[in-house]
């Protein structure tokens, strides 16, 4: 991650976007780059370092994820300074909720990017969830339910959309660490819900539960019902260490 400084308390934070790049900044590159967002973003830092505050968060957004995931790279590589990481008038949710995942995704892959912000049009509620689950695919941040389901194919013999949307509403109150998988078949199922905290895999009477490091069990029936009582289960003794 760039920057080691985020404990202290005051902070200016120096947004640049392409639409604010400076007119002779602008001239010089033939218009919006990498290069011209990190001249942008740096010039005004320097004002702030000749009056002595260096404690200073950088943040050069586009709208193109391309261009945003470049300039971040160049700012990290010439700089030290903290960075504010996000796509910049990303769009709705959806296409924007994708735009936002690829630019702030591949950043932070990289270790690149302190902190974060989906810019969604709309109300900002859903750009909230969109950053957590950004942080959750990448594990980044492990609190909560992380659902691993699979998609529908010729084997499936469960309702797999359904089961898993109950799955996650129903253990959405959990906070400690979990992983649960809903698989719907008994071909590749076993093997995805072996690797999860608690999984169950499908199959056309009944299915399985599988626990790690337990044998499995066999369910004939209830088998979402089952899956949500041994999440729970599971939750209780990790919260209690």
């Amino acid at each position: 991650m760039q920057g080691a400084r985020l404990h202290r308390l005051l902070w200016i934070r120096i947004g640049v976007n392409t639409g604010s790049i400076e007119k002779d900044i602008l001239h010089k590159y033939g218009g919006p780059c990498a290069e011209g967002l990190v001249e942008s973003a740096l010039t005004h830092a320097r004002m702030l370092e000749k009056v002595g505050f260096e404690d200073i968060v950088l943040s050069m957004k586009a709208s193109d994820v391309r261009l945003t995931i470049e300039t971040y790279q160049l700012a990290a590589k010439q700089c030290d300074y903290p960075l504010h990481v996000g796509v910049t008038e990303a769009g709705l949710p959806g296409q924007g909720t994708i735009k936002s995942a690829i630019g702030i995704g591949a950043l932070l892959a990289q270790g690149i990017g302190n902190t974060i912000r989906v810019s969604l049009t709309g109300s900002p509620i859903p750009e909230g969830k969109a950053a957590w689950d950004i942080l959750r695919a990448l594990n980044l941040r492990t609190q909560g339910v992380q659902l691993v389901s699979c998609p529908t194919c010729g084997r499936t013999c469960i309702d797999v959309e359904g089961i898993a949307a109950r799955v996650e509403q129903e253990l959405s109150d959990i906070t400690v660490p979990l992983k649960v998988a809903v698989m719907g078949c008994v071909v590749n199922g076993p093997g995805e819900a072996r690797e999860a905290d608690v999984g169950m895999a499908g199959g056309k009477k009944g299915g399985v539960i599988f626990v790690k490091g337990q044998e499995p069990i066999m369910v004939a029936d209830n088998l979402a019902d089952e899956l949500i009582r041994v999440a729970r289960r599971i939750a209780e003794e990790k919260a209690k260490g």
